[in-house]
């Protein structure tokens, strides 16, 4: 198995393990996070209807930022998803950082989206 490949099946071990004990519902949604190099992706799923209730992320037209992949970005992200999920009359949500390590980026787009009024 090449080195590529080995990685991605380690990602995928880690992501089964930090989502199979959470599941969005329509009262308390999953906050999913993804981070590539450029950009990062903040979206509320219900996994019951398996329907995205917000969305927020770096890319795009609506995004005010000039580069994605640092940490102001995705505090911007972090206040952006609150805002939205606010306005749905959502408060609760359940965080899930997928296999991406509690840290940096994701780190700060969970503590922005607590600033803004998500309780997790």
């Amino acid at each position: 198995m090449d080195q590529q490949k080995a990685k991605k099946v380690r990602q995928l071990r880690r992501r089964r393990h930090v989502r199979n004990k959470i599941v969005g519902t329509p009262e308390r949604p999953r906050l999913s996070v993804h981070r590539s190099s450029k950009h990062i992706y903040a979206q509320l799923i219900d996994d019951l209807t398996g329907a995205t209730l917000a969305a927020a992320s770096t890319c795009g037209k609506a995004a005010d930022v000039k580069y994605g992949g640092n940490i102001k970005a995705a505090q911007l992200v972090g206040k952006k998803i609150a805002e939205v999920a606010k306005g749905k009359g959502i408060a609760k949500v359940a965080f899930d950082r997928g296999h991406y390590r509690y840290h940096g980026r994701v780190k700060a787009l969970a503590d922005a989206a607590r600033e803004g009024g998500l309780q997790f």
